[in-house]
């Protein structure tokens, strides 16, 4: 089967496609560039850099922008897996979703009006596990946002391994948040993976936090032979 992936560039995006690549055809990855910082839908912090990471990976990606208004924005995604649809044939959609019902129901609901099927690969998956495989099967997972106590600047720019994967594993704990940001505590960038032909290397990068509300914008970056 064809897939299409909405693709971020954060964690769960980029480890969905693996998981798709493993029993399926990946033909395109599909990402929204909001201008909304605070969209309920999209995840926004260096989501420009899917392009090189699509490079990375060697799969086309489709693009399109949108303004973020809450609900509009669904209109701008539809236009986007109609494009994939009629350009790559794909006959169906893969999401990143864990737990987020409000993300996973409107993508549902696009993938039925467009006759496509919609998985969901994370959907309620063991996060400890999780966390751990990612870890584990090599993937390069840079924190780039944060917006919740405890985490302040000294989160910004840390590749998650296995100290950092216990730190996060004492504050869900202490703070009662899940342990993969999925409630928006925290937002990742993905800089290799064991499916990516190249590695991404940061040139440049501007980090600014205040009150527990922080992003990693990374400003220049180029692809690098592994």
């Amino acid at each position: 089967m064809k897939l299409g992936v909405l693709f971020s560039g954060g964690k769960d995006s980029v480890f969905a496609c693996r998981m798709a690549m493993a029993k399926e055809e990946v033909s395109c990855l599909i990402t929204i560039l909001s201008k909304n910082k605070e969209s309920y839908m999209f995840h926004t912090p260096n989501v420009n850099l899917s392009a090189l990471q699509a490079e990375a990976a060697n799969i086309p990606l489709v693009e399109v922008e949108t303004n973020g208004e809450k609900e509009k924005e669904l209109d701008d995604l539809k236009t986007a897996i109609l494009v994939a649809k009629e350009k790559y044939g794909i006959e169906g959609i893969v999401t990143g979703a864990i737990m987020s019902v409000y993300q996973a129901s409107r993508v549902q609901r696009i993938c039925s009006e467009l006759d496509l099927w919609c998985f969901n690969p994370l959907w309620y998956v063991n996060q400890k596990k999780y966390m751990e495989e990612i870890i584990s099967s090599g993937f390069k997972v840079m924190i780039t946002g944060v917006f919740s106590y405890p985490f302040d600047e000294t989160w910004l720019g840390r590749t998650i391994d296995e100290k950092t994967l216990s730190e996060l594993e004492r504050i869900s704990e202490k703070c009662r948040i899940t342990l993969t940001g999925e409630g928006g505590e925290f937002e990742t960038f993905v800089y290799d993976a064991p499916f990516f032909s190249k590695k991404i290397v940061i040139d440049e990068y501007l980090a600014s936090c205040r009150n527990y509300n922080g992003t990693f914008n990374i400003i220049g970056a180029h692809l690098e032979e592994k």
